[in-house]
Order: structure tokens, then C-alpha cells, then sequence
């Protein structure tokens, strides 16, 4: 007796309004994220991270580099020597234990780097002596020699002059990105782009006191560089939103803060590729150059450069665009349309006539605003009575080209 045969049914087609995956959202930038609706958490949690940054910079303070606070640098070839076996020498000949002391480099080029606190020309001649006497470091030619053994004094003021340096440069950079953000956008966009540029400034600082990461001028400059990116992609998202709100005043249908939430989700995948691509050579540049090749100036270049551009990525997106939001809905002609798109849509949920709808019910051949044909059939294009949902496309008019 034959079994009976059964076949497979087809998938059904999936329907052309179906709703689409979240990752496919983001991808497109049709809706993932309510930044500008939910800006009031992202306030929160901003303030949450400065407040944690200035009580860590106040408590813990920074751990500073000999280039700030001065002191002597005792540098010999590696070899089999090892950290530990170099800190016992140094603490039985000068009676203390040093600053630091880290390997640098690879392969023959291995050297170790002892920082402490400034010697006088007898510790150091006697320091010198031990470590010879211990290690019998070998010179260019091979042979044991005291020579082999560098020693020098760096002193404070240097590093306070490339700090003090530093402070100005910042000075000038925040005082031209201002000029030409207000004269290429406007006063509002300048005023939520120079707060974001402080937030970066003060997160990367904090994140350095909190984890105990040594202050060089090398950081100093480097945090120079983070403005840079940061400035870059706030400048993205502003151009967007500069792009979505052209004209949006003129119309009754979209706010300002729902178009801008519109430019976040439509630049959201650029800035996340922009991180991304940013924060990889930062970290090739770790790995090899610091891991491999045990160059400490590089290494406190990348640490800056890895944490300012993964802050900066999350200012421009969650605090700049949704404070230049909040001042444009404070006061002026942004808050007034607001207000009265707002009325607008909950009009008709109250029973209060909607401004304007007499002129249109008035007018031949059109519906009142807000009326259908069908009260039970549901605008597929609404997602309820709060407005568009936060990747919706612009509606507004647009003036054509003839």
C-alpha cells in the first residue's frame, strides 16, 4: 500500500507593508532610533557620564607624566633582564621605589625605561654602577660597558609649556569652528556643536583619571585631534538636518525635532561606518606599534585618539542634534510651529475644529482636514496620535524646478 505523498506548500509571498527588520531599518535609515522624542533620557545619561568624569577628576585626579612633574630617566638594554630584577636594584641603591619601569621595544632593539622621581649626579652615578654590576649590559659592538646605560633629567616646565601651548590652540579652534559654523549654518547649530565638543573634552579627560592612564604632552596634543572628528561628524548630522527642515515651518504636518530625529536615522549608518573605519587603525596602530615595537609616545596617542572617537561618535548623535532641538523649541518661530502642529493633531481627538478646516471643508472638492472616507480604515501612514514615526520621510513642499 502506497504511503500517501505529501508536498511542500509554497511560502507565501510576504506582503509589500510588512514590517521590516530592525536591522534593515538601520541600514536604511527609515526608524530604528527616537533620539529627539526620548532626548530627555539622553540628557540624563550624558549628564550621568560628566558627573561621574568631574567627581573622578576631582577625587582621583590625573596620574601625570615625568614630562609634567619632572624627575630622571635611566634607560639600558633589555636582554634577559626583566622589570622586576630592575626595580629590586633600583630600590636597594636608592632607597625607593621608582616611578616606573616598563620594557620598550623588541627583538635586540628591547631596551628597559626606568622613570623615578629627579637624582642628583651621585644617586645616579651609583645607580649606574649597581645596574652594571648586576646586568653587565652590552654597548653597540657587543661589549659589556657602564656607557650602555643612559641617564638624563627632564624637566617640568617643558611639559607645562606644550600644555600651556595646547590650551591656546584650543582657544583658537573652538573660536574659528563657532565663526564658521555660525556664518555656514547658524547661532543654534554653533551653540549645541561647541557643548558637544566640551562633552568629548571632558569624557576623554575622565575616562584618563578613572582608568589611571599617564598624562604626556602626547595626550595634550592628541586631544587636539579627537575635536577634529568630532566637529566632523556633528557637522554630518547638522547638514541633514539642515536639509530636512528647509521649509518646515510652512507646513503643519512634521515638527522641527521630528525632522531632525529623521537626519539622526538617515546619517546613523555613516557615523556608525565612520567610528568603525576610525577606530580600527587606532587599534592596528596599538597593537603594532605599541605591543610590538613598545613606542610610549604612540601609545598614549592611540589611547586618546581610540576614546575621543568613540565619544564622538555618541555626541554628535545623541546630544548635539537633540540640544539644538531643545533650543530651537524654547523660543522664536520653531517653537510656535511646534506648538501649533501639536494642536493640530490632537484637535481632532478632542472634538475642537482643527485651524483651517472650515476653509478646506469650504473649498470644492476637498475634506476637511484629518476627515476620511472610511472612519474605521487606519492611515497606514500613522502610527498613532503622537505623529510620524522616527524614520518617517519628509512631506513637506518642496518648490519645483521648471
Amino acid at each position: 500500500m502506497n504511503s500517501p505523498v505529501t508536498m511542500d506548500k509554497p511560502a507565501a509571498p510576504r506582503p509589500s507593508g510588512a514590517r521590516r527588520s530592525w536591522l534593515n531599518r538601520l541600514y536604511t535609515g527609515t526608524g530604528v532610533l527616537d533620539v529627539v522624542g526620548n532626548r530627555r533620557r539622553w540628557y540624563l545619561i550624558t549628564a550621568g557620564v560628566v558627573l561621574v568624569c568631574l567627581v573622578s577628576m576631582a577625587v582621583r585626579g590625573f596620574t601625570f607624566g615625568i614630562d609634567f612633574v619632572g624627575g630622571s630617566r635611566i634607560q639600558l638594554p633589555a636582554g634577559d633582564v626583566t622589570t622586576e630584577q630592575v626595580e629590586t636594584v633600583y630600590s636597594d641603591t636608592i632607597g625607593s621605589e621608582p616611578e616606573s619601569v616598563q620594557t620598550v621595544g623588541t627583538g635586540e632593539g628591547k631596551t628597559i625605561l626606568i622613570r623615578s622621581e629627579t637624582l642628583d649626579a651621585e644617586q645616579l652615578g651609583a645607580l649606574q654602577t649597581a645596574l652594571f654590576d648586576e646586568f653587565q649590559p652590552r654597548d653597540d659592538s657587543g661589549n659589556p660597558s657602564r656607557n650602555a646605560i643612559s641617564a638624563s633629567d627632564v624637566s617640568e616646565t617643558w611639559g607645562g609649556q606644550i600644555t600651556r601651548q595646547a590650551l591656546i590652540a584650543l582657544a583658537v579652534f573652538l573660536v574659528l569652528v563657532s565663526i564658521y559654523i555660525g556664518i555656514r549654518y547658524e547661532r543654534d547649530m554653533a551653540l549645541a556643536a561647541l557643548a558637544a565638543l566640551v562633552f568629548d573634552l571632558l569624557v576623554t579627560a575622565g575616562v584618563y583619571s578613572l582608568v589611571g592612564f599617564e598624562v604626556t604632552p602626547a595626550m595634550v596634543i592628541g586631544m587636539l585631534t579627537i575635536l577634529g572628528f568630532s566637529l566632523y561628524d556633528s557637522v554630518v548630522v547638522f547638514d541633514k538636518v539642515e536639509e530636512n527642515t528647509r521649509g518646515v515651518l510652512h507646513t503643519s504636518r512634521r515638527t522641527y525635532g521630528e525632522q531632525a530625529n529623521l537626519a539622526i536615522n538617515q546619517t546613523l549608518m555613516r557615523s556608525i561606518n565612520t567610528t568603525l573605519i576610525g577606530a580600527l587603525p587606532i587599534i592596528g596602530l596599538m597593537v603594532i606599534a605599541v605591543w610590538m615595537l613598545g613606542v610610549g609616545t604612540l601609545q598614549d596617542l592611540a589611547l586618546v585618539q581610540l576614546v575621543g572617537t568613540v565619544v564622538g561618535a555618541y555626541s554628535s548623535i545623541f546630544f548635539a542634534t537633540p540640544l539644538l532641538v531643545s533650543i530651537k523649541e524654547r523660543w522664536g518661530p520653531v517653537a510656535a510651529h511646534t506648538k501649533k502642529v501639536h494642536a493640530r493633531r490632537a484637535a481632532p481627538a478632542s472634538g475642537r475644529p482643527v485651524p483651517g478646516a472650515e476653509r478646506a471643508a469650504a473649498a470644492p472638492g476637498r475634506r476637511p482636514v484629518g476627515a476620511s472616507e472610511d472612519p474605521n480604515q487606519r492611515n497606514p501612514r500613522r502610527t498613532g496620535p503622537g505623529g510620524p514615526p522616527p524614520g518617517a520621510r519628509p512631506t513637506g513642499k518642496r518648490q519645483r524646478r521648471h
